[in-house]
């Protein structure tokens, strides 16, 4: 999925956003105006530090700590819902990059991106990996639930508190750094629990079967 995504961000990306014309960042603008906008215009450096370490360092952490934990504690349960969750999520969204472009919002408004302002230069790496334009619907929101939900499989208290704190900080810096717009957030989480629906399903489905 990795390599899939690589191939998409670099090659077919591009490409059919030229073929598509259209950035509907316009027409979400129209709908929510500049409320998202309004916090890169008060942005306070140590809120904005706090929010970069959630966003570009926390939430990736959380995803693959739980792949490890999963395995190294043999939770199957947990390790199919988030392994069919996260092919689920990424596939679902995909045809939403391809052929519904939108612009994160500080690009969209053209301010100084926060990230680049607390690590300079991380934005040269960070766009390497995705594009300005993959925003609706957020996988930020979208993958922490779904880790969240997965955690929840586990039993284990501290790491479920854990899941829930990190999905709402994710969810929180995503606005406060004036990356997603509302609608991409409403989207992801969306996704998310729709996802989580068919999981709860398939696995109830295979629980009786067995």
């Amino acid at each position: 999925m990795v390599s899939f995504h690589l191939i998409e961000v670099n090659l077919i990306d591009p490409s059919v956003t030229d073929w598509i014309g259209h950035d509907y960042a316009i027409n979400i603008s129209q709908i929510e105006g500049r409320f998202v906008f309004w916090f890169s215009q008060n942005w306070t450096p140590a809120l904005v530090y706090f929010f970069v370490i959630m966003y570009i360092g926390i939430y990736p952490f959380t995803l693959w700590f739980s792949i490890l934990y999963f395995l190294q504690t043999d939770c199957k349960k947990a390790i199919k819902s988030l392994s069919y969750g996260l092919i689920l999520i990424y596939f679902i969204a995909l045809p939403f990059y391809f052929f519904m472009p939108v612009t994160n919002v500080y690009t969209f408004f053209n301010v100084d991106s926060a990230l680049e302002t607390a690590i300079p230069s991380v934005e040269s790496f960070f766009y390497s990996t995705t594009t300005n334009n993959n925003c609706l619907p957020s996988l930020h929101t979208a993958m922490t639930i779904l880790v969240a939900y997965a955690l929840t499989l586990t039993g284990n208290k501290k790491l479920v508190y854990f899941g829930y704190f990190t999905t709402i900080m994710v969810i929180i810096s995503v606005i406060y750094l004036s990356i997603h717009w509302i609608t991409d957030i409403i989207a992801g989480a969306v996704l998310a629990v729709g996802v989580i629906f068919l999981l709860r399903r398939y696995m109830r489905v295979e629980e009786i079967n067995e």
